[in-house]
């Protein structure tokens, strides 16, 4: 049976999605890391915030996990790369928590502008010092957004209702989607932090954003800023906020995140312009509930029907796009799994033309089912979440045509490969919408449905070929199930398929190669449809 570990605190909604999606599920979170390791080899999907490492040993204990869900936005406590090498899906929920974390930002801003945390303590402490936290306005002030995102972008809408002009720098947002949000697009960071009066930051931590706001862009803003960072700890290099803090350059500053988490020492604490949370962007009950229930629905999704939504690491496919690109899915799976048994190893270049109907289709996930298949017969353990990965690792290089129309079919796909054995092809098409088939081997037409045991056959077309190979396999006690052969039409030389009813062992191979005009002898073995 399918299973499921939960392995930090969320809502109990998760467990109920999967169980009513008939999942095994176990609710275990806060394990010891010890006890951790010992039972995530038992589980077919693993479900996690941001208190689990999904990291080295851990992660290598997990040897039958096809799936991890992150629930929430960042990732950077899974070794995604890892998990894209061993074919597991990485998912995450960016949208579940896109507005509270984007509201805690705002509140923020709001608190450091106004002094409100540092009021309030004093308040309660029983002193009334109205003169010592005189505050700073924000209408009319002039706000700096780094990253435009699910939620940068929702920051910049609040910023707009407080009556700032907002300034973004995103530079994978066009200047078309800029002018539609309503705010200001700048080239670098540095023109950006120069001209804003408070500074807020929506960018994941990656090697080009790690100290992003280093001691130089400090130096650069203006003068009695505002610092507000709620996405990533190490984002801004926390060093050169405490010297800018101290000396007042920076006015103030409000943190969610920190470069060294659990943060319960650090410096910047004892500094009263600073005012911070302990990583609560996502915690109130609507986010909380709504990033569980997203996760599991995702994942029962991804183990039931194959489904893949806010994957990190693999094409997203909708269930009712799914449905529709499962026949194509199988035939290219199926077209490179048979070239790949009938190539010699060591192939340099895939190609694969997809004409007609499925020309439209998502074909992200086709081309991942191809060179799943191809690598599959030399490869252990590809699956369409590595092969692309395995694929540039071996220097294979991989290329894409789509054509509106196809001369004979509704749909076609073709495999080409570049190899030892020169240019090799496959070509195949979808019956009544359901019924993969292969059409075509090296130009000779041959239709047969890619599937169960075959031996593949390259022969000069010439009498008495056929009834020699027939022959073999019957003193062999090898029953033909089926023959397929397809001629050349501008050369002596034909291919032939025969289904066989058992596979034939390495003599029964080598008796057929060494008979006269057979060119090439290969046993395939391709899953039943």
């Amino acid at each position: 049976m399918t299973k499921v570990w939960i392995a930090d605190k969320m809502s109990e909604r998760a467990v109920e999605v999967f169980k009513a999606r008939g999942i095994e599920v176990d609710y275990k979170p806060g394990l010891p890391v010890e006890e951790q390791i010992a039972i995530a080899g038992d589980y077919d999907g693993i479900a996690l915030r941001s208190s689990s490492t999904l990291k080295g040993d851990l992660l290598d204990a997990a040897s039958r996990v096809k799936v991890i869900g992150r629930a929430g936005i960042g990732v950077d406590n899974i070794d995604v790369p890892l998990c894209s090498r061993r074919g597991v899906v990485v998912m995450n929920t960016p949208f579940g928590n896109t507005i509270t974390t984007a509201e805690l930002a705002i509140s923020h801003l709001l608190a450091a502008a106004r002094k409100i945390p540092q009021a309030s303590a004093s308040t309660k402490a029983g002193k009334w010092e109205k003169s010592r936290f005189m505050g700073m306005e924000l209408t009319g002030k002039k706000a700096g957004v780094i990253g435009a995102g699910n939620i940068g972008a929702i920051v910049c809408d609040r910023l707009k209702g407080l009556h700032m002009s907002v300034l973004v720098y995103d530079p994978f947002i066009s200047d078309e989607r800029a002018d539609a949000m309503g705010v200001t697009k700048v080239d670098t960071v540095a023109e950006l932090v120069e001209q804003v009066d408070v500074l807020t930051i929506h960018v994941p931590l990656l090697d080009a954003t790690r100290n992003l706001i280093d001691a130089e862009m400090i130096g650069r803003m203006k003068s009695g800023s505002i610092i507000v960072n709620c996405a990533r700890g190490g984002i801004v290099d926390e060093d050169a906020l405490y010297d800018a803090l101290k000396s007042g350059h920076i006015r103030a500053a409000a943190l969610d995140v920190y470069a060294s988490e659990p943060a319960r020492e650090n410096r910047l604490f004892e500094l009263e312009n600073l005012s911070c949370t302990p990583h609560i962007g996502a915690s109130t009950d609507e986010a909380q509930e709504n990033v569980a229930v997203q996760i599991a629905e995702q994942m029962a999704d991804y183990l039931l029907t194959g489904t893949v939504s806010n994957a990190v690491n693999v094409p997203s496919v909708s269930e009712e796009e799914y449905k529709q690109l499962q026949p194509y899915i199988q035939l290219t799976s199926r077209l490179g799994n048979l070239l790949g048994q009938v190539i010699e190893p060591g192939f340099s270049k895939l190609s694969v033309t997809f004409e007609g109907g499925v020309s439209e289709l998502n074909r992200k996930p086709l081309m991942n089912a191809a060179l799943q298949g191809v690598l599959s017969s030399s490869i252990a353990d590809v699956n369409a979440v590595n092969a692309g990965m395995l694929a540039t690792e071996r220097g294979i290089d991989v290329s894409e045509v789509a054509r509106e129309k196809s001369d004979h079919f509704n749909d076609l796909v073709r495999l080409e490969v570049v190899g030892k054995d020169g240019v090799q092809c496959v070509s195949g098409t979808v019956f009544d919408g359901v019924k993969p088939r292969l059409v075509s081997i090296d130009g000779c037409e041959i239709e047969m449905a890619p599937a169960g045991r075959m031996i593949f056959i390259r022969n000069e077309d010439k009498p008495g070929v056929i009834a020699a190979m027939g022959a073999v396999l019957a003193k062999a006690n090898i029953n033909i199930g089926d023959f397929r052969l397809g001629r050349a039409q501008d050369s002596a030389s034909a291919v032939a398929l025969i289904s066989v009813d058992s596979e034939p062992d390495e003599s029964v191979l080598k008796e057929m190669a060494a008979l006269q005009g057979l060119r090439t002898v290969r046993y395939v073995n391709l899953e039943p449809l």
